[in-house]
């Protein structure tokens, strides 16, 4: 499957098909190619990696998401006119650092140090790490569950509840599912966009400065995350602002430390930066689950514990049709208590819409993203020059990323902080406001066309 506006699409026979997907989407053309014995099937994995459904207006900002941007910001603030300047800011994902400790030959934290350097060589100001912000939206999805399990009994749209951190799994979602699922997904905004309010929000105000006045972007492991940046609900178009400016993959970063002619030993080890200011060089620490922000387990472990009174200090995944699907269970007196599921790739996730759809989905709460293996397999990181997944160079992230402690939200003192300071509380109207979001019923959905099976 290409990454532009034409794909591929396997025909049964010994040929291929090019088409256009905003062609078979946007208008609903079927196509007739020649000595097809069957109408073509076109795969769930393709909905995503073509990208034609993409708006114009889409196109140019995600196009504005490069290393270019990222080099005309750095270019003025060497230019003279100081009304120019702006403070750059990096977040770098947590999956991302495993990327680089394997290409560093580094141990997690050490590789984070030098990320950390090579960025403000460059002239970045500040480098934060998004495990904070990753915090307040696993606690605010806890929260929804919560919510959503003790309305389920007048709310048919309460559950099942599927998380929300996956933008591949949010554009699907919206743009080809519809009223379907989006009621069902979770409100709490991702990691990525917390952090994104987090900084053109707190640390503006704590540093006097206007949004406009502070360059903010993102090291992820994925290409889609660019896509969720330039969602129009977080962009202040009164302060011409978004809370997130540019995604740069971990990938990209990398490529450009070899643009740079930089080599690892020579950069500076520098600890990242706090929110808060303190200048202490604090332990790097990780959510439950492995390779992904774990959002299944920490909402599982609350509920049992918020719900039923139950302590659950390991968590037993089964296997079902393959390593990328899985449930687990609480059981109490041969009752089943509670049933998730962490389902990923868009082939699993295929299956999860069809049960819904025929009425057996078992399940409370699924854990959604739309690449296989979770976050640490993202195109942008995990992609070998064939195109295809390097297998060993996961192995060796998910080393790396499960070598670091786990450290629970609910006992971060620096949420608890920035919930009185920054949000006023929990459940306030900043809260609400500023750590949630909303997916539109039918948001551009495109019904499927009548030869395509999803």
């Amino acid at each position: 499957v290409n990454n532009s506006v034409s794909f591929t699409v396997r025909i049964r026979g010994n040929f291929n098909y090019i088409a256009s997907f905003r062609d078979i989407i946007t208008n609903n053309k079927v196509f007739d190619p020649p000595q097809a014995a069957e109408p073509p099937q076109l795969l769930l994995s393709a909905c995503l990696s073509c990208e034609g459904c993409l708006t114009d207006e889409e196109t140019l900002s995600i196009s504005q998401q490069s290393l270019d941007d990222l080099h005309r910001a750095l270019a003025l603030n060497k230019k003279c006119d100081v009304s120019k300047h702006k403070v750059l800011v990096a977040s770098v994902c947590p999956q991302s650092l495993p990327f680089f400790a394997v290409k560093f030959g580094l141990d997690i934290s050490e590789a984070a140090r030098k990320l950390c350097g090579f960025l403000k060589s460059l002239g970045v100001q500040y480098v934060f790490d998004t495990t904070l912000a990753a915090g307040f939206s696993i606690l605010e999805s806890q929260r929804e569950f919560v919510q959503r399990y003790r309305r389920r009994s007048h709310d048919s749209h309460a559950l099942p509840m599927f998380t929300s951190s996956c933008p591949g799994w949010i554009r699907y979602a919206e743009r080809v599912l519809g009223s379907l699922v989006t009621p069902h997904i979770c409100t709490a905004r991702s990691p990525q966009q917390v952090m994104g309010c987090l900084i053109k929000d707190y640390f503006c105000k704590q540093q006097k400065l206007s949004p406009g006045q502070l360059y903010h972007f993102v090291v992820a492991p994925c290409f889609d995350k660019k896509l969720e940046a330039v969602r129009e609900e977080f962009y202040n178009s009164v302060l011409e602002s978004r809370d997130v400016d540019c995604v740069l993959t971990s990938g990209q970063v990398f490529g450009l430390m070899a643009q740079e002619k930089v080599s690892v030993e020579e950069l500076d080890s520098i600890p990242l930066d706090h929110i808060l200011g303190e200048s202490a060089d604090t332990e790097l620490l990780r959510h439950e689950g492995c390779g992904s922000e774990g959002f299944l387990e920490h909402v599982f472990k609350h509920a049992a514990k918020e719900l039923f009174g139950l302590d659950v200090h390991k968590i037993t995944y089964k296997t079902l049709r393959n390593r990328d699907f899985q449930e687990v269970s609480l059981e109490r007196d041969g009752e089943t208590l509670l049933q998730f599921a962490a389902v990923y790739g868009f082939r699993n996730i295929q299956t999860l819409v069809h049960r819904m759809k025929k009425g057996r989905l078992p399940y409370q709460l699924v854990e959604v993203l739309s690449c296989p293996g979770g976050c640490l397999s993202g195109r942008g990181q995990a992609e070998s020059d064939e195109g295809r997944v390097d297998k060993p160079l996961v192995q060796h992230m998910e080393e790396a990323y499960t070598s670091l402690p786990v450290h629970l939200p609910e006992l971060n003192p620096t949420i608890h902080t920035l919930y009185q300071d920054w949000l006023q509380g929990q459940d306030s109207p900043q809260s609400n406001a500023l750590l949630h979001t909303g997916y539109r019923p039918g948001n551009h959905a495109h019904p499927p066309p009548p030869h395509m099976q999803w």
